[in-house]
């Protein structure tokens, strides 16, 4: 036996051909026909020892351009924010690392206090009533909330700004197809929501208005005259929301909103190339039975002790596939536990400073950039996100920033057809005066 983690022996191997009747591996397959059998060897590297395989790996690794070594501009709904040492060490912990779904309270009552600690802060920050143990990310949410928004209201029409996410309205676009819900976008005027044609659109038929506030481009929505339009024809508001600007903002709560979606990922969790994910799912009271996936409560056993249970689970494992609100089968507790950490590590105070330092940072990144004669697109209240007009290709722009050890922002071109030579850049509250003059510095030559 060469590895003792690999414990299938040879003698396994006949024992187990032997049992179930036949002398060899090949004879599995006789039932495929040999002319369709690839008989050649495959395109791949021989196998190395362990010791080569990892340096291998390394240098490999370290060709990835990461936040460690490079300073970010780059968000676009990842962000590179303050991650307490805490959060590492929590997780790290084998009753959360290795814990599955924590169907048995008696010995589950440490991750259901955790998740029960997450739904109530998203509630706080939110403004919200009821939220869920987590979702598998901001994009999953939101077109859960779709979803929901068409069951509740029986109908089949759900609107969506252009200022929301562009992928995360392919993803409310993919779930729409399957249920036959029509999705139509309304157009953006000056970066924000066009309230004229929101209300061109609006008719009894809508089942939900699905804005994003920060919006994509770090505009701020004008919630109040958005939710007048869309509850006068009882439609659903729904918004997907940076959980982090709601340290400073009015929560969407406040405005009336009927769902309140977003992700996580500013709290505690890396970018880590994209994902896992935290997905967070907010609800008025009267919402509470059809939320997907699974709420924990708190309670008391028969000596009057607090103690945490599931509550909820309104899914098709649990209840009749019919009166399902969703097949979501799982959630995302150890990113769940992050965000939790993070924000019990940070505090109240604290999210409201950290939330402060990114708008104040952005708002001394858009001076330097225009004092450096670069046009700002889209003028107005942002939170960490603004665009910038650029004279070449951002793709090309990033492909010599990078070279200084700079990660520059999105490519909005790849979006929006009229954004061409756009980038949206993030800056957060890691991002320092002597960063940010750098990275204008370094586009002085690419001011349109």
């Amino acid at each position: 036996m060469k590895h003792r983690y690999l414990p299938l022996t040879e003698q396994d191997k006949k024992s187990m051909l032997s049992t179930i009747g036949i002398s060899s591996v090949d004879e599995l397959f006789n039932d495929i026909p040999e002319k369709v059998r690839f008989k050649g060897e495959y395109n791949i590297k021989s196998a190395k020892p362990e010791t080569a395989l990892m340096k291998e790996l390394a240098l490999m690794a370290g060709k990835n351009a990461d936040l460690k070594m490079n300073i970010s501009f780059l968000g676009a709904g990842v962000y590179d924010h303050y991650m307490p040492v805490i959060v590492d060490h929590v997780i790290s912990r084998s009753e959360f690392y290795t814990a599955y779904t924590p169907y048995q309270p008696e010995i589950s009552q440490g991750e259901l206090q955790a998740i029960f600690e997450f739904q109530t802060m998203i509630c706080e920050l939110t403004g919200m009533d009821v939220a869920n143990s987590s979702m598998y990310d901001g994009g999953t949410a939101l077109a859960e909330a779709a979803m929901l928004s068409a069951g509740q209201t029986k109908r089949k029409k759900v609107l969506i700004s252009s200022a929301v996410h562009p992928e995360s309205r392919d993803v409310v676009k993919s779930y729409a197809k399957g249920q036959y819900i029509e999705v139509i976008e309304i157009p953006q005027k000056d970066g924000v929501t066009n309230l004229d044609a929101l209300k061109e659109l609006m008719n009894d038929e809508i089942a939900a208005v699905i804005v994003q506030y920060p919006n994509f481009f770090g505009r701020m929505e004008p919630m109040k005259e958005l939710e007048e339009v869309i509850h006068s024809h009882k439609s659903m508001f729904v918004v997907s929301s940076n959980p982090l600007s709601l340290g400073v903002l009015t929560p969407p709560g406040k405005f009336g909103a009927d769902i309140v979606v977003g992700d996580a990922q500013p709290f505690g969790i890396p970018a880590a190339f994209g994902g896992p994910h935290c997905g967070y799912f907010a609800v008025t009271s009267k919402l509470m039975r059809k939320v997907p996936g699974r709420l924990v409560g708190q309670t008391v056993d028969e000596e009057g002790r607090r103690g945490f249970v599931l509550t909820l689970q309104a899914r098709e494992q649990h209840i009749r596939r019919d009166k399902a609100t969703s097949n979501i089968c799982s959630n995302q507790a150890l990113n769940a536990l992050a965000a939790s950490v993070a924000m019990t590590a940070i505090g109240k105070k604290g999210v409201r400073e950290m939330a402060l330092a990114n708008i104040q940072k952005a708002h001394y990144a858009k001076k330097v950039f225009k004092e450096n004669g670069f046009e700002l697109v889209f003028e107005g209240p942002s939170f960490n996100e603004f665009v910038v007009k650029l004279s070449k290709p951002v793709k090309e722009v990033n492909q010599n920033l990078i070279k200084k050890g700079i990660i520059g922002g999105y490519d909005l071109g790849r979006d929006y057809q009229e954004l061409e030579q756009h980038m949206l850049v993030a800056v957060t509250e890691l991002r320092t005066k002597e960063e940010i003059d750098t990275f204008v510095n370094e586009l002085g030559d690419y001011h349109a």
